[in-house]
């Protein structure tokens, strides 16, 4: 877990500098809201980056005018929906996102036990909401590249360790792992995944795990 929380730190300190693609700035945004301490360490990070910003010195705008004309014309940003954001079960991050809550999701069935709702889907990136049975185990697999994976209720475990509400898990090629939802209720998941899994142990555990023993 100490090197998951390593990377996930990693991806808080790019999040600050605003970096990540979308997809990912949104998973980190709901982690940030779903865990205090996640929030405060990103504080943290933008004060020393407000700090390093101010040191250094101030450059002529050459297009003073023209910019100032810009900002002032620019839209008014929308008012805060605090009313649906009260009794939104997702982060604010992610409702705006994927522009419905959950009880809006229409979910396609994967596998028994697992449905699915893909937010968005292009060559670099897939975001979608998984829900898991409590108890089913997902096929063993590893990676090609990165998957991030923050759950939104429940909880899920695998070698590494425990991943409860607020948690992210961190995945690249280095990981073959076989997630399992927690026993006292299903598991609620944000996927977001840069490149496509591979399934992997043995063929006997893996069919097992496909139709949902």
């Amino acid at each position: 877990m100490l090197q998951n929380r390593e990377r996930l730190d990693l991806l808080i300190a790019h999040y600050v500098s605003g970096s990540l693609p979308e997809p990912a700035h949104v998973l980190v945004g709901s982690h940030l809201e779903m865990q205090l301490s996640a929030a405060r360490l990103a504080g943290v990070m933008e004060g020393f980056a407000g700090e390093a910003l101010s040191a250094v010195p101030p450059m002529a705008l050459s297009v003073r005018e023209r910019r100032l004309n810009e900002i002032f014309a620019s839209a008014a940003p929308p008012e805060p929906e605090s009313r649906i954001a009260e009794r939104s079960r997702f982060p604010s991050s992610l409702r705006s996102y994927a522009g419905k809550d959950l009880a809006d999701i229409r979910w396609k069935t994967k596998l028994p036990g697992l449905r699915h709702h893909v937010i968005e889907k292009s060559e670099d990136v897939e975001t979608s909401l998984l829900w898991v049975r409590a108890g089913r185990a997902l096929p063993q697999h590893g990676h090609h590249g990165l998957e991030l994976t923050l759950v939104l209720e429940g909880e899920f475990h695998d070698h590494r360790g425990n991943f409860s509400e607020g948690d992210v898990s961190v995945a690249d090629e280095t990981l073959d792992h076989r997630p399992i939802a927690g026993k006292r209720g299903p598991c609620l998941c944000l996927s977001v995944l840069f490149a496509p899994i591979a399934l992997s142990g043995s063929t006997l555990r893996l069919l097992g795990d496909i139709i949902g023993l």
